[in-house]
Order: structure tokens, then sequence, then C-alpha cells
């Protein structure tokens, strides 16, 4: 009988691999932090499964919320139909939200919430009689999706762009800022965006970034004065800003959303991920009086996207069930104590001939090192460790459940300590 492992390199096709995804292990099955594998080893999960399961896996309320769901109603068309877990919780998002954000959008995606974003910001230029505004800038280091328009404005260099190079929007990319989280932004960490910002500003949509933490386009943490700055700057251009807090969001960086670092609100806001917990995909896209109304009077007079899963009730009883959790405040205290233990026990990773820097924002740490790592060995090395690390490129980091317990996040940095400390 084939194993697991053949049969899926038979016809599965996994992300970012080629067609026999190498290296691979087969999960049975996962319970708070741990991942079981087939062969019976058990993992402590540092990824959250791509920073989704915030509050780790088959959380019983959670659970419980999804199974009073599906018998009630799995799922039911969006257009022409709303159903109570929807209404909610979209009226959350809004409550939780920066001030001035009213109406959200569902989709079933981090890229797709992206997508909606750029749609509306340029379907809002276009009902205002200006449809030559239609680029797009963002900061370089940046990750925004797979999906055509988010690949647009994700980095060049790390991105998609070569591959797909023709086929992408050509969109305007400032230099990222240098300015870390614990600094002051200088005039001189913001002149190119701000000369981009004037100079194009007849033709810019929107200005689109990764507020506070740019994920996987480099894990870099720039100040929120940064950010500040970025609000006024569009605000002078008249230029909108959407804020992509697909990875940041719900209280990742210390904050529920990382705009509250900057106290800012942007045009639109983009969430998924954690919005879940990581038990079901589910996407928002928030945005303003002032936008949702301009395409109510544009000459489409509705906006143009509509998901066939939209608003899933099953996904948004999860999302209901989880922001129940994270309104509890437990997380800031949990949040708080894995920031302080990561940059206690990952800084001895500083003086390591590999590595470049160490860094850690809220419940993130990141080991950055000279060069990219060979995922093929790596990989293995950190399961032989029982800790579940991806890494990417030079980056080996961890964003690990907010409920994981001391000794297992011990498990991951000492892990982590370990395998960089081999890497020549």
């Amino acid at each position: 009988m084939s194993t697991l492992l053949e049969r899926d390199r038979r016809v599965v096709w996994h992300p970012y691999a080629a067609p026999e995804a190498r290296p691979l292990f087969g999960v049975e099955s996962a319970q708070g932090v741990r991942l079981r594998l087939e062969d019976g080893r058990e993992l402590v999960d540092g990824m959250s499964s791509w920073w989704s399961a915030i509050h780790g896996y088959r959380h019983p309320r959670i659970e419980a919320a999804l199974e009073d769901q599906l018998h009630r109603l799995p799922h039911v068309m969006f257009g022409g139909l709303t159903h109570e877990s929807a209404v909610r919780i979209c009226e959350r998002l809004v409550a939780l939200s920066p001030e001035g954000l009213e109406r959200v959008f569902l989709s079933d995606s981090g890229s797709v919430a992206v997508e909606v974003a750029i749609k509306m910001a340029l379907q809002f230029w276009q009902s205002k009689g200006r449809a030559k505004k239609r680029r797009l800038l963002t900061i370089r280091g940046g990750y925004h999706g797979d999906t055509f328009g988010a690949m647009s404005v994700c980095d060049p260099v790390t991105g998609m762009h070569g591959l797909f190079e023709g086929n992408l929007a050509t969109n305007l990319f400032a230099e990222r800022p240098v300015c870390r989280f614990e600094d002051a932004c200088e005039d001189a960490d913001i002149a190119d965006l701000a000369g981009l910002l004037e100079k194009h500003r007849d033709e810019l949509a929107a200005v689109i970034l990764e507020p506070i933490v740019q994920g996987a386009g480099g894990m870099w943490f720039y100040s929120p004065d940064y950010l500040t700055r970025v609000r006024t700057l569009c605000d002078e251009a008249g230029v909108l800003l959407i804020a992509d807090e697909i990875a940041t969001g719900f209280g990742r960086t210390g904050r529920f959303f990382a705009c509250e670092h900057a106290g800012i609100t942007p045009d639109l806001l983009c969430v998924g991920k954690a919005l879940t917990g990581g038990t079901l995909t589910l996407a928002a896209t928030l945005t303003t009086g002032e936008v949702s109304a301009a395409l109510a009077e544009g000459e489409a007079g509705v906006f143009m996207h509509g998901p066939t899963f939209m608003g899933s009730a099953l996904a948004c009883a999860a999302a209901n069930a989880s922001l129940d959790l994270l309104e509890e405040g437990i997380w800031r205290e949990q949040v708080s104590a894995i920031g302080d233990q990561l940059r206690v026990e990952l800084e001895a990773c500083r003086s390591m001939p590999a590595v470049a820097d160490v860094r850690v924002l809220g419940a993130i740490g990141v080991v950055e090192l000279h060069e990219p790592v060979d995922l093929s060995i790596v990989q293995p090395e950190f399961v032989e460790q029982g800790i579940w690390i991806r890494p990417f490129g030079a980056l080996v980091y961890t964003m690990p459940p907010y409920l994981i317990e001391s000794d297992d996040l011990s498990l991951i940095t000492r892990g982590i300590r370990e395998v960089v400390s081999r890497i020549g």
C-alpha cells in the first residue's frame, strides 16, 4: 500500500514547491500547539499555520461554534441573502478597527481582500471622474499576495515580477524605510516615498503597505512615525491609503491592529489569516463611508466583485468565536510574554557567523541570515529538533500561537539556535 507521502507526490502540488514537494511531512492530527506526524513524532508549531492559528489547534470554543453553525446553516449565497454570523462579524470588525472604517466586504482569502481593496480604490476615482488615477505606490520589501493585482505591489526583486513581466500592472516602489520600530522617522527616511507621491499624485489611486511589519517580503519592523507621516502625505496628495493587516491584525504586533501603533486610520484595511483563528479561510476589506458612498454614486452604482463563498456562515461563525476569545483580553499578556522570552532566548543567535540581525516585535521573532537557507537541509533539521519552523530566503522566524507555554517556546528557540549555529 502506498504511503501518504507517495500518494501526495503523485497528484498534489504544494505552495512554492516543485510538482513533487520535498521535504514533505504528513500530519495525522493537531491539538493545541502540537502537530502529530503520521510517523508518531510530535512537533511544537512555531508558525501558527502561516500565522493564522493564534489560539492553537482545535480550540473547543471555536469547534463548538462551528458545530452549532453547521447544524443551522453551513453556507448560503450572499447575493440578495444575509445571515446572523456574517452581519455579526462585520459589526464587530467595524467596532474593533480604527475609527472611521464603516463598511466591510467579506471574501475568502487574503490575496482577494487585497484585490478588493485595489478595485475599490480604482473604482473610487472612476466614480469621482478621475479615471487617470489608476496606479499604486508601495514600499520595497512588501508582500501582499499571489493574485495578479496583489503581485503587482509585492517587492519587484523578491516577488514574482520577473516571471510575469508584461502581465502585471506597472506600479511605483519607494525605498523601504530604514528607520526601525523604536526609531523616529527622519525626513530622509521618507523622502523617496514623499517625492514619488508628489510627482505622481495625479495618476496615483492609492498607497498600499503593510503597517509596521513587512511580512513575507522581509520580516522588517519599521517606525510607527513613518506610517503616521505616510497618512499625512496621502491626505495632502489626495491619494487613498490601503493598510494590509492580513499578517499583523488581531494582536500579533502587540496591538489589535498594527495601525494603532501610529494612531492612524487607513481608507481601506485588509484582514485575513488569524480572522477565524486559523480554522477556515475568511478575509475582509474594510473601508470608510466616503469610499463606499462614492462607489454607490458612481456610474456602476455597485461594487463590481462577488466571491461565490463570500460570507461563508461556517467561516463567520469561527471568526466570531475567535473574536470572543480575543475580546477577553488574555492575548495582550500572552503576546507580551512571548515577545519578552523571544528577545532573551534568540539573542544568542546574534553572535553566530551566519547571522546578520535578530529582531523581535510582539509575538514575532526573526533571525536574519547573511545568505538564504537550503530548505531541503534545514527543514528536516528543525523537525529533528521537535519543532515546526519553515524559513524563507535568509529569514528564520517564529510566530507561535498565543497560548504557547514557556517550555514549549523554549523548545522552539533552542531548536532555532541549534540549527542556525550549524549554518556556515
